[in-house]
């Protein structure tokens, strides 16, 4: 058999559905229980103020009693567990389903968490949270608050990960408990460690304001005991390109191009210009376009021609019924579209006869 074309070799790989990604889309064995717990949890809330439709109060007590703790309700949870495609779920309820029965009918009031009893002790995938690893260990910072909550603990709730600290914006250390540079500790004692930013100023500080830092950020300086701007556009030698002006900013600066008719410029615009570029010249303090066609002299020296200005320059074209030549526009069209005497396609008329 003959091997399909490149083209449609290629054609027929991008109508192909994508291949999935199951390293990060497959499901953790914790994350699957977790899912199934969730789901039988809604499912009890769902069925909770369900009732047989009576009028006796007193008849509904004992029948809803009944029917609390039943094994009809159980049915009717577990039917609304999985979707009928999701076959994780219908293959973890059929292996399992023996085990929820037992919680629902005789372990419940024992055991009310169902995700502890059944995920954490049962089948042993799952951690308490703040616990981590095969044997559940207690992550960085202690189970009752991992990391000191200021970051994720490896592995939290789960029989995976080496229970590190990933610690969040501003915080560092083992337990996430010190403080980055640019933060500082406005609260600290036995439990709980709460790091603040410091003023922009800062590269390390004590407080929030520019007074309290312990050293300058870059494109800050020292001054009067505080750390203040340093404007980078002052410097002797400029720190822009020749077509470009300085803008100064908190603690950098940024580099703007000129306007288009400035050589140079000191800031935005045609009214910044050190210099105007050929075609235009100072006016009222700024750069504009110079009309050459409205000079003293003829900009357009060729006879018959005629002088349009353009931004910053200008063009010579010969009028209509005019021909461009090097030296001038010849006329090849009288007015009223007779052709012009001595033009070789004119022919003779009766006068000339």
């Amino acid at each position: 058999m003959r091997s399909p074309a490149p083209t449609a070799l290629g054609l027929l790989l991008l109508l192909l559905p994508p291949p999935p990604a199951e390293a990060a889309k497959k499901a953790t064995p914790c994350k699957r229980c977790r899912e199934l717990v969730d789901k039988f949890n809604r499912g009890m809330v769902d069925t909770a103020k369900k009732n047989f439709g009576g009028g006796n109060t007193a008849w509904e007590e004992k029948s809803l009693s009944k029917y609390e703790f039943s094994e009809v309700r159980l049915l009717e949870i577990t039917e609304g567990l999985c979707g009928s495609s999701d076959f994780e779920c219908h293959s973890l309820l059929e292996e399992h389903e023996g085990h929820l029965e037992a919680w629902w009918l005789r372990l419940k009031k024992d055991f009310p968490d169902l995700f502890e009893w059944f995920c954490v002790k049962t089948l042993k995938v799952c951690c308490s949270p703040g616990t981590y690893g095969p044997d559940c260990l207690p992550c960085q910072g202690g189970s009752q608050r991992p990391c000191s909550g200021n970051g994720h603990c490896s592995g939290d709730g789960s029989r995976q990960g080496d229970g590190s600290c990933q610690c969040h914006l501003g915080y560092q250390g083992a337990t996430c408990s010190d403080c980055m540079d640019g933060y500082f500790s406005s609260l600290r004692n036995e439990t709980h460690s709460i790091c603040t930013a410091c003023d922009e100023s800062c590269k390390t500080c004590t407080g929030p304001s520019n007074r309290d830092c312990g050293q300058c950020a870059v494109g800050w300086a020292q001054e009067d005991g505080a750390c203040m701007d340093v404007d980078e556009c002052a410097a002797d030698t400029p720190p822009c390109g020749n077509q470009q002006y300085c803008e100064n900013v908190n603690g950098s600066f940024v580099c703007e191009e000129c306007d288009s008719t400035c050589v140079g410029c000191t800031g935005k615009g045609p009214g910044h210009c050190k210099e105007c570029v050929p075609g235009y010249t100072k006016e009222s303090g700024q750069c504009a376009d110079v009309d050459e066609c409205a000079g003293p002299e003829k900009a357009c020296a060729r006879q018959h021609e005629n002088c349009y200005n353009t931004p910053g320059s200008f063009v010579c074209v010969c009028p209509e019924g005019f021909e461009d030549t090097e030296d001038a526009c010849v006329q090849t069209q009288a007015p009223g579209g007779e052709v012009a005497e001595g033009d070789p396609t004119r022919q003779p008329s009766r006068e000339d006869l």
